[in-house]
């Protein structure tokens, strides 16, 4: 009989080492190997061929036919914004996000909306019976006559049961949870996860068939598995809030059809999510008008803006080196900030500790919300409030200017349309349009001037 050969595959980066390693060298992490089987490598190797026996052939680009329905929308406007205005046919989707989160319930919700557009949907579910799911759909009231339930975890069965329905939709819950009866290794692993993202590829490019695939995260909030899965899919969705609040952030890290920078935002209801068509109402609704170390920024969420208070908070060091610390926002670029501060604005920040925070548990990373992060910082260190109609743009260099930013006439107009008097800008902004009536547009060329100008 021969002998069994085996390997050890680290379980977070799919590394593979003959012997056991208690680290990984390739990611670093500890006690993350699990042994595996190592099959004999199989003849027959899977092509791209369709339900209908149909093989993938080179063809002219000029004679690839389009979809009569490229995009399909759900009844939430905020879903179709963050996948770039709809669900594309034929699409890989990857959602991710802490457990307890609401990602079954944002898919039972989609998957109702679908299935009311006429098109069959068929929900796979590894982690709950038939029972448990239509509970959770009775109280979201999801009913539709094309509303398929499919509690199973075998691969093949549930190739079988997609090549019967032929659905135009297709939810599997989890990928982690599934299991190929081809490879053997335990369910959950680096080749489950990898074999089984593969076929859900094949099936979903040649059938033309939309399968949305929900992901555990680590720890470390990277979604559970090897890296390469995030690349095989179309789009990368992350599922995000804080389990003691009610608000949910769907923000898009990979898209092919749409842009990156794009979020949903969300409240968690007892009747299910319900979509926040104006969040910066929420992310303002709870500031103070009189508090110092506060200044708002008007930042473009993809092509949306989103109004976001940024606070700071400064107080004298009792250690011997000044602490940094940010919430939703660069702990480096904080640093930066107070450095050009430092330098440019006379500011003596080196003995002071910086607590910095975006309000509402957002995160921003866009070079316009400089200016408010220095702004609030000052605010702070002086004790100084600024007024409770003033808004904040543009980017800082490293010599204390402020430089232009885009889509300035958006922003100008999202301030104006929630009662802001008054929005300061990069001066090199304020040529090529006109400012709306009702906001005073102020524009300032170094940090410096808009210091002055802010609490004078």
């Amino acid at each position: 009989m021969a002998k069994t050969k085996t390997q050890f595959m680290c379980q977070e980066c799919g590394y593979v080492s003959p012997r056991y390693l208690g680290k990984c060298p390739n990611c670093g992490r500890w006690n993350t190997f699990v042994e595996e089987r190592i099959s004999e490598p199989k003849e027959e190797r899977k092509s791209r061929v369709s339900f209908e026996g149909k093989k993938s052939k080179p063809q002219l680009i000029k004679q690839v036919s389009m979809a009569e329905e490229p995009r399909v929308k759900t009844a939430m406007e905020e879903f179709n914004r963050v996948l770039g205005g709809g669900v594309v046919a034929g699409s890989l989707v990857l959602i991710g996000g802490d457990p307890g989160i609401g990602k079954s319930t944002l898919l039972l919700q989609m998957s109702g909306q679908l299935a009311a557009t006429g098109r069959d949907v068929l929900y796979v579910s590894g982690e709950e019976s038939a029972t448990q799911i239509k509970m959770r759909a009775d109280r979201l009231k999801v009913q539709s006559e094309n509303f398929y339930l499919y509690p199973e975890t075998d691969m093949k069965n549930i190739r079988d049961s997609i090549e019967k329905l032929h659905p135009g939709f297709v939810v599997i819950d989890s990928v982690q949870t599934m299991q190929e009866p081809d490879i053997e290794s335990a369910v959950g692993s680096v080749s489950q996860i990898r074999e089984i993202t593969a076929e859900l590829l094949q099936i979903s490019k040649t059938n033309n068939i939309t399968i949305f695939i929900v992901g555990h995260v680590t720890k470390g909030g990277a979604i559970a598995g090897p890296k390469i899965l995030e690349h095989m899919v179309d789009t990368v969705l992350y599922f995000e809030g804080d389990l003691h609040h009610t608000y949910r952030i769907l923000r898009a890290v990979k898209n092919r059809f749409g842009s990156t920078n794009e979020l949903g935002i969300f409240e968690m209801r007892e009747e299910g999510l319900r979509e926040v068509s104006n969040p910066s109402e929420i992310f303002l609704e709870e500031r103070l008008t009189d508090a110092n170390g506060s200044a708002i920024v008007v930042s473009m969420e993809g092509t949306r803006p989103i109004l976001v208070e940024i606070q700071a908070l400064i107080t004298p060091t009792i250690y011997g080196n000044a602490q940094r610390t940010a919430s939703g926002l660069d702990r480096n670029r904080v640093s930066l900030i107070m450095a050009v501060l430092e330098k440019r604005a006379n500011l003596t920040l080196q003995n002071q500790d910086a607590y910095l925070k975006a309000a509402g548990g957002v995160k921003l990373d866009e070079p316009a919300i400089d200016l408010a992060i220095a702004i609030s910082i000052v605010s702070s260190f002086r004790n100084q409030g600024t007024e409770a109609t003033d808004s904040f743009i543009g980017e800082i260099g490293l010599t204390g200017e402020i430089r232009r930013v885009n889509r300035i006439e958006q922003r100008v107009n999202e301030a104006k349309k929630l009662g802001f008097k008054r929005i300061f800008i990069p001066k090199n902004n304020l040529q090529g349009w006109s400012a709306p009536k009702g906001i005073e547009v102020v524009g300032v060329a170094t940090i410096t001037e808009a210091i002055h100008k802010a609490f004078n």
